[in-house]
């Protein structure tokens, strides 16, 4: 399966973790991954504040350019990325007048969009399976995170998992051989990019999540939003320095423990970027 794949900001810098580890494991899934030619800064949330053209002409340009791979799926890993372009597709495809706005930006002509937006849960839930676990992560007990990005607004997206109780990171780390440990706080907001202009509040939420995390019994966050993976990992320090506590929870990608799983090597799915090192964890249960 061929699939148009935008690494966006995140995944070409801060996140580049979750980009080797996608990398890593995609081929051994039957999956050829297919960079968007020529992709450019989908607007994140900063796009908003400048223009609502802009924030939709920016990722549209992207999902025009996916369409010309031959793909036929596009995921963005980041979810933000992720809201973005699939907002984008379906104005693209339902506002002609922003259409025509866009074609005349861009001076060209468009057909109708009909690639399928996925985020990267969905691409991978139903091509993983125990057939491909050749080193199962036995004893490792995780809370998955989702984060708020996600999973919701359910009536925006077409909705792959229960809104406020999902459950696809949990089927994919049960296939792993991880333990899930269930928890309240699974689709908390980390305080997403508020760690820019109110790093209080990105704090508080943050300190919140690693307590209940750890409450819970979890060894290891798991996570799939890039965001939140840096709020929890990279800002981890400085709430202990806040707050005088002592967390130590390693927050991994669920790639990158897929991978793992698969019997590919810590050393090409990025776990040496962890700010949170996760290798003495993994290292007392024999799974490096």
């Amino acid at each position: 399966m061929k699939l148009s794949y935008y690494p966006g900001c995140g995944l070409s810098g801060s996140s580049k973790e979750l980009d080797i580890s996608v990398k890593a494991i995609s081929g051994p899934l039957g999956i050829d991954i297919v960079e968007v030619p020529d992709w450019n800064c989908c607007g994140g949330t900063s796009a908003h504040s400048t223009g609502h053209f802009l924030s939709f002409a920016l990722p549209a340009r992207n999902v025009v350019k996916a369409e010309k791979t031959g793909c036929d799926e596009f995921t963005a890993p980041c979810p933000a990325c992720y809201v973005r372009h699939f907002l984008a597709q379906k104005q693209l495809n339902e506002d002609a007048k922003m259409k025509r706005h866009l074609e005349n930006a861009l001076g060209q002509n468009f057909e109708q969009s009909d690639i399928k937006i996925k985020n990267l849960i969905e691409v991978y839930i139903d091509r993983f399976s125990s057939s491909n676990v050749t080193k199962p992560l036995k004893g490792l007990k995780v809370v998955n995170y989702y984060g708020c990005a996600l999973v919701k607004p359910p009536k925006t997206f077409n909705f792959f998992d229960d809104p406020e109780n999902p459950k696809s990171l949990e089927k994919i780390m049960d296939t792993c051989g991880a333990e899930s440990i269930e928890w309240p706080y699974k689709t908390e907001c980390c305080g997403a990019s508020l760690c820019f202009t109110n790093q209080d509040v990105v704090w508080k939420n943050g300190r919140d999540i690693l307590q209940v995390a750890k409450d819970s019994g979890a060894q290891a966050i798991v996570v799939a939003c890039t965001m939140c993976q840096m709020n929890l990992d990279m800002r981890q320090a400085q709430i202990n320095k806040k707050y005088k506590t002592n967390f130590n929870i390693p927050v991994m990608y669920f790639t990158q423990l897929m991978g793992l799983a698969m019997g590919i090597p810590a050393d090409r799915l990025g776990f040496d970027k962890l700010y949170v090192d996760a290798k003495p964890l993994l290292h007392s249960l024999k799974l490096l």
